[in-house]
């Protein structure tokens, strides 16, 4: 069994900062890839970022500039530094990883329950 738990998330006036951080536990043998997808109201959930375990990155055009993704491998952790935040923004954001575990044989996507950004005046 694996679980993700994402914490950091909250409310923020527009050109805030926040850092979500989002960690990988369980009966893990490796992690590939690791990202975080968002959900707005009344929308499709939608990627922002995704990193390799080598480190390589992927953001969406909307986020490129003011997010950055990050992982630690050793505590099986990513990280997502959002800054000049706006009220679009606002969303519930999940953690994905794409584990692999010897009760599975293969990587398997795991998800986190999700944490609340809301960024308002």
């Amino acid at each position: 069994q694996v679980q993700l738990v994402e914490s950091g998330g909250g409310s923020v006036q527009p050109g805030g900062s926040l850092r979500l951080s989002c960690a990988a536990s369980g009966r893990i043998f490796a992690i590939n890839a690791m990202g975080w997808y968002r959900r707005a109201p009344g929308k499709q959930r939608e990627l922002v970022a995704t990193i390799t375990s080598g480190g390589a990155t992927n953001y969406a055009d909307s986020m490129k500039g003011r997010f950055t993704i990050s992982r630690d491998n050793a505590k099986n952790t990513v990280y997502l530094q959002m800054n000049s935040l706006k009220p679009e923004d606002t969303a519930v954001y999940y953690c994905n990883a794409e584990v692999y575990t010897t009760a599975t044989m293969t990587y398997v996507d795991y998800w986190g329950q999700g944490t609340q950004v809301t960024v308002s005046s």
